[in-house]
């Protein structure tokens, strides 16, 4: 993220705060004071009083190994999806397609050129694609990403894939240009996106857009399969308008839920 701002209401603290957080990951969840000013790019000073305060707010807490991430982290991801109000409205649904499908439901936001999860039901399987809420992917090469990415104007499109990924995968379809606008262009026409391993090996999905009241793509909604258990013509023959159906049904209900009126009680 960027850590200079482009106007005097900047605040380079926040930003710095942030930077910190994000820097935790599976394969960094403990830190030492050294990792954590390598790991952002920060001087030993400045990340030690970042990691203070954010452990005074209850984010961060200290141990005999170094630093680590607390629960109440997780509080800035609710509380995005709780505002959106998406997971109250599509878990229902997302567990019956998930039932009905004996597949993973997922939906996705994206966030810059990737994909971010912010629903899921899920099935146990011996083998699964590991995503839990907040996983993020490259969007282009996931059935997620492409239905959102296909809604975007041209010169949307070209701004959002110019950011790079911070997923850190690279994955296997490395489409050009042409290759790109031809696939993004199929999946305008008919509406939902199929992915076939461009991902990652074994991985094929199918996903419909989810939009709200006016008509606009919020999100993506899919059905996630293992390629060895899951043929193409099943996902798509069986799957699939199951699919369509549940992503008509949550937006829907996401469009009536923006439509009522929202009431603000006085503090007693």
């Amino acid at each position: 993220m960027p850590r200079e701002g482009t106007g005097p209401d900047f605040i380079e603290a926040l930003a710095r705060g942030l930077e910190v957080i994000a820097a935790f990951g599976p394969a960094r969840p403990e830190m030492t004071l050294a990792e954590v000013a390598t790991a952002t790019g920060l001087a030993r000073p400045t990340a030690r009083r970042i990691l203070l305060t954010l452990t005074e707010l209850g984010y961060v807490r200290s141990g005999d190994r170094g630093y680590a991430l607390t629960p109440r982290v997780l509080d800035l991801g609710v509380a995005y999806v709780g505002s959106m109000g998406l997971w109250e409205v599509a878990r229902p649904h997302l567990e019956a397609l998930s039932a009905r499908t004996h597949e993973s439901c997922s939906i996705a936001q994206l966030d810059g050129s990737d994909i971010v999860y912010v629903a899921r039901a899920s099935v146990p399987k011996i083998v699964s694609l590991a995503v839990q809420i907040g996983t993020r992917f490259p969007a282009l090469p996931t059935s997620l990403g492409k239905v959102q990415l296909a809604a975007l104007s041209t010169a949307e499109l070209d701004r959002v894939l110019a950011e790079p990924t911070r997923s850190g995968l690279v994955p296997r379809w490395q489409p050009s240009i042409e290759e790109r606008d031809a696939a993004l262009r199929e999946v305008r026409a008919r509406g939902w996106a199929l992915t076939d391993e461009q991902l990652t090996l074994g991985i094929r999905s199918v996903a419909a857009p989810l939009r709200d009241g006016s008509g606009r793509v919020i999100a993506g909604v899919n059905v996630n399969c293992h390629a060895a258990e899951t043929s193409v013509e099943r996902l798509v023959e069986h799957h699939l308008p199951l699919l369509l159906a549940t992503a008509g049904e949550i937006s829907a209900d996401f469009a009536r839920r923006e439509a009522l009126p929202h009431v603000t009680l006085p503090a007693s």
